[in-house]
């Protein structure tokens, strides 16, 4: 394992604090950037020592490539690898932590070497903590969105990458056509959101699961009704629509009984809560306790497996 230090980025933006923290966690600093030409050009500006570059379709979003960019940043066995924030480099970044069996860690604020080690400085409680931890070994670590600081060294040049694997074929449809009702009814694995999202562009965390599963998106009723973040067709419940997919899985759902009632003939029904005594629980057939920002890359990278 080399002393290495790489950025997974599939956006744009804090891409200069990003090299920054990448910098101070030691060693040559290659920037992995999964998007456009303009993603490529923005990680050359922030001054790595190198940038590779793929180039993605504009109808297959950069989580389609995350098996494949796992065995290229296996290959090069780097120590540290981080990614911002965006969910898309988040689902990079848990892909790329199994093969080289890291510690993956959320917040991080900076990484710094120390010794055999690397110390951590992570966010904790909202902000109001500094959370200082020791890692032996891999890490594979989300950064808070860093402030871009000018670079001190010139931009770097940007080499087209072409990983020996190519991903599996993937469409992902956010806002359906007339008829997506019937893609619900119809669907055999179906995932759900609830107001457990933060925000409408979340739901870009969900593309790669969505289409790891093959499944259809659904929602809670606040989602659609109140926050009209998914179209009023896809929200399940006692007023919704009433489905019986072979798997039902609800991300950040509470479980109230209107809501259960439109999946009570599901086969399977999975639920996702960083609330221990959320409703859902007592129905679910199984259960994580935790958050969804970080359950759902770690999901995406155990079916990329």
């Amino acid at each position: 394992m080399s002393d290495d230090t790489w950025l997974l980025a599939a956006a744009g933006t804090h891409l200069k604090g990003a090299v920054a923290a990448a910098r101070a966690a030691g060693g040559r600093v290659t920037v992995l950037a999964v998007g456009p030409r303009e993603l490529a050009d923005a990680a050359a500006a922030a001054a790595p020592d190198e940038v590779r570059w793929l180039e993605t379709a504009d109808d297959q979003p950069a989580e389609a490539w995350a098996a494949a960019l796992a065995a290229e940043v296996a290959a090069a066995a780097p120590h540290v690898v981080l990614a911002p924030s965006d969910p898309a480099s988040r689902t990079l970044l848990a892909a790329a932590a199994v093969p080289l069996g890291a510690a993956l860690l959320t917040r991080v604020l900076t990484v710094r070497p120390q010794g055999d080690a690397l110390v951590v400085d992570r966010s904790s409680l909202g902000g109001a903590v500094v959370e200082t931890l020791t890692v032996h070994g891999p890490l594979a670590a989300v950064l808070e969105d860093a402030d871009d600081a000018a670079p001190a060294a010139a931009p770097a040049t940007v080499a087209p990458l072409a990983p020996a694997g190519a991903p599996a074929p993937m469409q992902v449809k956010r806002e359906p056509l007339p008829g997506a009702a019937a893609g619900i009814r119809d669907a055999a694995r179906v995932v759900s959101v609830g107001r457990g999202l933060r925000s409408k562009d979340d739901l870009a965390l969900l593309d790669g699961l969505l289409a790891a599963l093959g499944a259809e998106l659904a929602c809670s009723m606040p989602v659609a009704d109140d926050l009209g973040w998914v179209p009023k067709e896809r929200y399940v419940g006692r007023s919704g629509q009433h489905i019986a997919p072979r798997l039902y899985l609800a991300l950040g759902i509470s479980g109230m009984p209107q809501h259960l009632e439109g999946v009570r003939d599901a086969k399977v029904v999975a639920a996702v809560n960083n609330d221990p005594a959320a409703p859902i629980f007592r129905t679910a057939d199984y259960g994580v306790v935790g958050d969804l920002y970080e359950v759902v890359p770690a999901l995406v990278a155990a079916l990329a497996e």
